[in-house]
Order: C-alpha cells, then sequence, then structure tokens
C-alpha cells in the first residue's frame, strides 16, 4: 500500500502549529520547574518578554521590565557582565551555559544560567533566551549531603576507635592495666622470628612481687589491689611503646624489651626496681610500700629459643628471690663450645 506523503504548504502549517504550542508550553513548564525565563532583542539587550518568576526576582511587574536592558535593571558592574556572557553565547552559536554570584537586594543570589541565540529571523533579529536556575537550593542540599557524610565518617570513626578499645580491653588486665599473658606469648614469638632473621637482640624479664608487709597483708584485696594498680603504673610508664608488659600470673608480670641487650636491659630494670622499692602508696591515711624481684635474660647471648629463654628467666628470677628479693639479677651468659 503506498504512503501518501503531506503537502510542503501541509508540512509547514503543521511546523508552525508545533512552534506556537511549544512557545506557549514553555514559559508555563519553566514556571512550574521554578526556573526565571526571559527573552531579549539581542542587538539592542533589551527584554522583551519575562516570567512571572523572572519579574518578581527583578522586583518589577512584568510590564516595567520589558524594554529595559540589564544595566538599567542591575548595577552597572553586573549588568556589564551578564552583558558580556550573552555576547559569548552569540559568538559560540549553541547554548551556553555559565554561572553567576551577585549581591541582590541584599542577599547573597547564585545562579545556573543557560543561554541560547536565535538565527536571524526575516528581519535579521535574533533573539536571546535565558533560563535562570536558582543554585540555593542546589548548594543547601550539598552542604547538608556532606554534613550527614561528615557525620556519618565520624561515627563510623568512633565505632572503629570504640571496637580497638573494647578489643584491646579484653587483652588487658582489669587489676594492673596491662596487657594478659597471652598478648605477650604472642609478641614474645613474633620477637623470636624476628630476631633470628634480622640477627638482632632483644631481653625479657619477669618481675615478682616480693612478699608483703604487714600494712599490707593487713589490708587483705584492697592492699593487693593497690600494689598492682602501682606496678602496672611503673611498668607503663618506664617502658617504651615497642615494648610489651603483661600480667603473667596473679603475682609476676613479664616484660618484653625489643631490641635491647642485656647490660641496657639490667640497667633499665635496676631503675625501675628503686622506683618500686621507694614508691609509697596512701590508703585511708596509711603509707603502704612494696619490692620486687627481677630475673632478666636476653636472646641470643642467654638462650637461643623461646622454651630456653622464658628457662634462664625463670632461673634468673629464682636467684633473686633467693637472694631475699628486691633485687635484680641477670641469666647466664650462654658460651658456645669451641
Amino acid at each position: 500500500m503506498a504512503m501518501t506523503l503531506p503537502s510542503p504548504t501541509v508540512a509547514a502549517r503543521a511546523a508552525a502549529e508545533l512552534e506556537s504550542v511549544f512557545a506557549a508550553l514553555l514559559p508555563v513548564v519553566l514556571s512550574d520547574a521554578g526556573a526565571l525565563f526571559a527573552v531579549k532583542e539581542m542587538q539592542s539587550g533589551r527584554y522583551v518578554y519575562v516570567n512571572e518568576g523572572m519579574a518578581s526576582f527583578l522586583r518589577r511587574p512584568p510590564a516595567d521590565v520589558l524594554g529595559s536592558t540589564d544595566a538599567e535593571v542591575f548595577e552597572p558592574a553586573l549588568g556589564t557582565a551578564l552583558r558580556a556572557a550573552e555576547q559569548t553565547a552569540l559568538i559560540r552559536g549553541g547554548p551556553l551555559h555559565s554561572e553567576h554570584r551577585f549581591e541582590w537586594a541584599g542577599k547573597r543570589r547564585e545562579f545556573a544560567v543557560l543561554r541560547v541565540a536565535t538565527e536571524p529571523d526575516a528581519q535579521g533579529r535574533r533573539w536571546l533566551c535565558s533560563v535562570w536556575s536558582d543554585l540555593a537550593d542546589a548548594r543547601r542540599r550539598e552542604a547538608q549531603l556532606r554534613l550527614a557524610l561528615e557525620q556519618i565518617e565520624q561515627q563510623q570513626r568512633a565505632n572503629e576507635l570504640l571496637r580497638r578499645e573494647l578489643s584491646d580491653q579484653a587483652l588487658r588486665d582489669p587489676a594492673s592495666g596491662l596487657y594478659r599473658r597471652a598478648h605477650f606469648e604472642d609478641q614474645l614469638r613474633r620477637e623470636v622470628d624476628l630476631s633470628m632473621r634480622e640477627h638482632r637482640e632483644f631481653a625479657i624479664v619477669f618481675i615478682e612481687i616480693d612478699p608483703p608487709a604487714e600494712k599490707v597483708l593487713a589490708l587483705g584485696k584492697t592492699g593487693e589491689q593497690h600494689v598492682l594498680e602501682a606496678v602496672g603504673r611503673l611498668l607503663r610508664s618506664g617502658t617504651r611503646a615497642m615494648d610489651a608488659s603483661c600480667r603473667y600470673d596473679e603475682r609476676r608480670f613479664a616484660v618484653l624489651l625489643s631490641g635491647v641487650g642485656l647490660a641496657t636491659a639490667h640497667s633499665r630494670m635496676e631503675g625501675l626496681r628503686r622506683n618500686c622499692a621507694t614508691q609509697i602508696i596512701v590508703h585511708e591515711g596509711q603509707e603502704l610500700g612494696f619490692s620486687v624481684a627481677m630475673g632478666v635474660a636476653s636472646f641470643p647471648h642467654t638462650a637461643h629459643t623461646q622454651e630456653s629463654l622464658t628457662e634462664a628467666c625463670e632461673a634468673a628470677l629464682a636467684e633473686a628471690q633467693r637472694r631475699g628479693g628486691n633485687h635484680v639479677t641477670l641469666a647466664a651468659i650462654r658460651f658456645e663450645a669451641s
């Protein structure tokens, strides 16, 4: 079946009708969208049409806007800037998107403006259509979104910090505030592996609280708690971040001194022993004191396996206790047979 095409006259009439429909609908659509719409005669820059939104923004009745230029509506500097943007749209020959920020009616305003210049009509006139979209709401939403994202990130950081704190608390002894034995043994295994790979030394120390004085005994659990807290404070303040201090068992503590030899370990522990011996704990007006015995061993000088290292440290601690406590004893240095 053959298709009948419309005549050129009918097609032209239909196109004109469509243009008329679009011309009638466009201002309505833009107004419903909250956009400001204006048409100017390009050569003179004078308004020939503004919608209600644009007239309201300009703070004039629509009839008072028509025939005016931007230089007559706005301040001269702003009028010049707007006219320059229009000339750019004319030269470009296509849609021009730009943003304008300025003070108007005592408020800081910010707009995204789309400008389109028409082709010359039968009289050679060209028209400039411009659509102004207020960016205040968009900027407000962006600021709210940024704030919401920042708050989410802060909450995530706080949750992560809390998770780490809870995880860390699970590894610590509540009485002394030091790590538990399992954490120390994990650190010790890693330090042995590192020392064997990099041929570096380290030391471990076993510390045991000497038999308590009568005042501490008289207080029972309370006196014991005060002593444990004091030892924990002294160990935390007297060791480095790279070291590991823990409560090893009921009355014993252990310290791993990373990258430290036997002589340096002895010097540092001797200082800690003196601090313990001179530490005064005050409880309900009573002054309580305590002392500790220490055994020091080093890897690889006094032992070359983890098991033999702890055995050497145990033996050195036992020797310090045999000497009456309040003493630092070094493990015997191992000599290889030639």
